[in-house]
């Protein structure tokens, strides 16, 4: 545990779930754990729940709604101010919609909080990142993930599906991871970006869109293990499933594909990231 100690750990979307759960297993090992949400109650009840079982917890609190992106924006600039350097990121936040809804900056909802809210996030604590001495960041993605994307149906207007909306978020996400892992390699070189599946766990994302059918979550510690594995250390731009490196998509390997989402990422956002030029 002398390792993680005075190590700061940000878990988005760790109010329930995977995010409670890797957020209480940090905590257990010793890192400051800053944990995300968008429900002032559900926030003060994940901190209950953390200190009831981590009595010793180090832990500090943000609210934001990833819906309103300049919720976000508010979230990077005050976190980038109260800490020097953050040593683990995990975009884990996410959601599955069953039906269309649009949000409050005109992008369909999935799309904007599991791909774009991310996205700036991760942008704007950029530089609070790399001044830690072996930054991981984590970008959640899942085994059901998309094959293709239709770059002229983001917002899922030629026709939404739940299940469609959501395997284009998860290709975007690790298709941002690997884009990310390769402009660090040149800017930051000692900052690793990775991807995986969480596993298919029964939170209520998992129940709302394919029922009872995955493991417990107290046994979901797939993010957990991306984020303080010893033998991943300077591993980057890798997708995980069940622990094990794998292939992603094919998206996710195409250079021209991954440029072209990420400028529809910074014209979204109104972020520039690590520009190549």
């Amino acid at each position: 545990m002398s390792s993680s100690l005075n190590k700061i750990a940000l878990v988005t979307g760790s109010t329930d779930g995977i995010g409670r759960h890797t957020a209480l297993k940090l905590a257990q090992e010793g890192y400051e754990v800053i944990i995300h949400g968008r429900n002032p109650k559900r926030i003060e009840d994940a901190l209950a729940f953390i200190k009831s079982k981590c009595p010793n917890a180090h832990l500090q609190s943000f609210q934001a709604d990833f819906a309103r992106l300049d919720d976000v924006r508010k979230l990077g600039n005050e976190i980038a101010s109260k800490y020097q350097c953050i040593d683990v990121l995990i975009n884990n936040a996410g959601v599955y919609e069953e039906s269309m809804k649009k949000t409050v900056d005109g992008f369909e909802m999935t799309f904007q909080v599991n791909v774009l809210a991310g996205f700036l996030l991760t942008t704007l604590l950029m530089d609070t990142v790399a001044k830690a001495e072996e930054p991981r960041i984590i970008i959640t993605s899942s085994i059901s993930q998309g094959s293709s994307i239709d770059f002229d149906n983001l917002n899922m207007e030629k026709g939404f599906s739940s299940h469609g909306s959501y395997s284009l978020s998860k290709l975007c996400n690790a298709m941002h991871a690997i884009e990310l892992a390769e402009r660090m390699k040149k800017r930051h070189p000692h900052v690793t970006v990775n991807t995986l599946d969480p596993g298919t766990v029964n939170t209520k994302m998992l129940l709302a869109g394919w029922g009872m059918c995955g493991i417990d979550v107290e046994r979901a510690n797939n993010e957990f293990n991306l984020a303080t594995d010893a033998s991943l250390k300077g591993k980057s731009g890798l997708y995980f499933v069940g622990g094990r490196e794998t292939k992603a998509s094919r998206p996710c390997y195409d250079k021209d594909q991954r440029l072209k989402l990420w400028k529809r990422m910074e014209d979204m956002t109104g972020v520039r990231c690590l520009p190549e030029d």
